[in-house]
């Protein structure tokens, strides 16, 4: 009851009517504790090195001298907020878990529940020493059944230290964490797929990735494509760094000396190619299409222009790994023409577009995501083609970051004729009802480009995509159809904010924030079925209009020209150039109940046609390249 060193920093309302309970603060702790990286991004991922309970004894031999002031703080520490009817600081042990933190650089009313973190640290000569200044506590509190929140507790807040990285500063913890996790809490939704990086080492990924990141950001500066130069350049280093990383992993295992050989079927811009090519891995990229950009890659990155058809013809029995990046309609063929290239051909595909062996996959169960059943659907092919598949989750800039690798088989090689039975059977039974005719495969040789023969065509029905794809973000989508859902958008946006809420009435309304799926129900079926044929649908049509509207985090809000930043995220950090200066009509000046919130000449749109001017930008050809 004497207890004076410790502080109650903050806490955090949870939203009413949400039951969180226990329930919900284990699992928001959860995540705190296995990803940090989540709040923390100067983070890179955890390793939990131990995990077991520990008693009052264990924690002496772990505080050194268990009679010091530290030492019953600690103890005290623990236990305050516990209720009489809680012996468990003096009966019962405490669960424990030791997190090692990975930085991505190398820079330096009545409480129910609780966890506490006790810092410790190893020197260089590899003694462990608890940290005074950062031990910290988060409690679950109870003020009636559905009311809870969340309190922040500093055991030393005077001597807090931060360096940035590993220990954040003690205002974030109260104004960043705390709010995740009431989120976290509140949500109590586990998720379908593993945890980010579960395959590898994540200190080895952390240190890899810096490096290549280092090595290739220069690409984004010279990016000749017409798509997302730092998207594709990061997602492309990510990718490139975990198979770098899993294959020196796999050398390691099976003492290997050789860097692993590879192939990239549907390759597309061919980046990661180039990545793994000038990291030592000898290797090839195969496409229906160039790209402008394998020009620049030089010649030691082998680039062809073909399109891939699974059959004799597209076996690799020479090569140890098989890669399908976003590789839509080969997805499912991948892990089939890697088990029929070679008993010792592996795999690696991260699945995007949803394709059957020949045509779209046709959902079956509505009781999962769609992602979700067809990530399970590619990884029944790789069961059955008789590998031991892999789930592994990536770190990359994309919603669509689930992979799956197959490194080993299920069977011996001398089970091969049987196995390839079991292929051939499964992959008929998928078009069965589609009349499709499926060849086998002849396992016993390799069948070259001049002895193909129709027969040796596995699936008769697959549709290679076409050498010049057709356009399809919102583009072309007719003019009054899309001026119809922006403006239908932006009155409901306007509608939500009322003239009683503070404003007074010659305020400008810069509307309310809707999420995209609130959007959505906001459209009528037909309307939503013509933009499901649009890479990205909806939020394509949205963003394209982003002189109306902001779209950031899948949330929908009325762009306020007046926001510095407004006009600067619209190209991206540089402000629009003087040649697209009034050559388009302001669409607040010409829908907006009050008008545009600039005036004529601060406004980089024509306020009427008598404002507009003719585009002094030259010309660009339609570009029909996509990735």
């Amino acid at each position: 009851g004497q207890f004076s060193p410790l502080t109650h920093i903050s806490d955090r309302q949870c939203p009413g009517g949400c039951n969180a309970g226990p329930e919900g603060f284990w699992a928001a702790v959860d995540v705190w504790i296995k990803k940090p990286h989540v709040a923390n991004k100067r983070l890179c991922g955890v390793k939990e090195t131990d995990g077991k309970d520990v008693d009052r004894e264990d924690l002496h031999f772990l505080l050194k001298d268990p009679e010091s002031e530290l030492s019953q703080d600690v103890f005290s520490f623990l236990q305050c907020g516990i209720s009489p009817a809680h012996t468990h600081g003096k009966d019962k042990p405490w669960p424990s878990t030791v997190r090692r933190l990975i930085p991505k650089v190398n820079c330096y009313g009545k409480t129910l529940q609780q966890v506490t973190f006790l810092p410790y640290e190893e020197d260089s000569e590899g003694a462990v020493s608890l940290k005074k200044g950062n031990i910290y506590q988060i409690r679950l509190c109870s003020h009636d059944y559905n009311d809870w929140s969340l309190e922040l507790h500093i055991l030393y807040p005077d001597a807090w230290f931060s360096d940035g990285v590993v220990y954040p500063k003690l205002p974030w913890l109260s104004s960043d964490l705390l709010p995740k996790l009431v989120r976290w809490a509140t949500q109590c939704k586990s998720s379908e797929f593993r945890n980010t990086l579960s395959l590898l080492p994540v200190e080895k990924y952390s240190l890899t990735y810096q490096q290549l990141k280092d090595k290739y950001k220069a690409m984004v500066k010279v990016w000749p494509e017409v798509t997302d130069p730092e998207k594709f350049v990061y997602e492309d280093v990510a990718i490139a760094t975990y198979l770098l990383v899993l294959w020196a992993e796999e050398r390691e295992e099976k003492g290997l000396t050789s860097r692993q050989s590879f192939v990239d079927l549907g390759c597309g811009n061919g980046l990661l190619v180039h990545i793994l090519t000038n990291e030592g891995h000898p290797g090839k990229g195969i496409d229906v299409r160039r790209r402008k950009i394998w020009d620049m890659y030089g010649p030691q990155t082998l680039l062809e222009e073909k399109a891939i058809t699974p059959s004799e013809s597209f076996l690799f029995p020479g090569t140890d790994w098989l890669i399908g990046n976003h590789s839509d309609e080969l997805t499912p063929w991948i892990p089939v023409i890697a088990a029929r290239s070679s008993y010792s051909c592996r795999y690696f595909v991260l699945p995007c577009c949803f394709f059957d062996f020949c045509g779209k996959y046709q959902r079956r169960q509505c009781k999962k995501s769609q992602y979700r059943e067809y990530i399970d659907f590619v990884a029944e092919v790789s069961h059955v083609c008789g590998f031991v598949t892999e789930e592994d989750c990536l770190r990359i800039p994309s919603t669509k970051r689930v992979c799956l690798v197959g490194k080993s088989r299920n069977y011996e090689s001398s089970a091969e004729a049987e196995a390839e039975q079991q292929r051939a059977h499964y992959i008929q039974s998928r078009h069965t009802t589609s009349g499709v005719i499926v060849q086998g495969s002849d396992v016993t040789k390799h069948v070259t480009d001049s002895d193909r023969t129709p027969g040796s065509i596995w699936g008769a029905g697959f549709q290679p995509r076409d050498k010049v794809e057709t356009v399809r973000n919102c583009a072309t989508l007719p003019r009054d159809f899309v001026d119809g859902v922006v403006l239908h958008v932006a009155n409901v946006l306007l509608a939500m904010t009322k003239s009683d809420d503070g404003r007074s009435s010659s305020d400008w309304n810069p509307g309310g924030s809707l999420s995209v799926s609130e959007v959505a129900r906001l459209l009528k079926q037909e309307t939503l079925q013509l933009l499901k044929k649009e890479c990205g649908g909806l939020q394509t049509l949205l963003r394209n209009n982003h002189q109306v509207f902001r779209v950031e985090g899948g949330m929908v809000n009325i762009r306020d020209w007046r926001d510095r930043k407004s006009f600067m995220s619209v190209a991206k950090g540089k402000p629009v150039g003087s040649g697209a200066v009034k050559t388009r009509l302001c669409w607040f000046h010409t829908h907006h109940p009050q008008g545009c919130p600039l005036q004529t000449e601060q406004c980089g749109f024509a306020h009427g046609p008598e404002d507009l001017r003719l585009s002094t930008r030259p010309l660009k050809k339609r570009k029909t390249d996509a990735f």
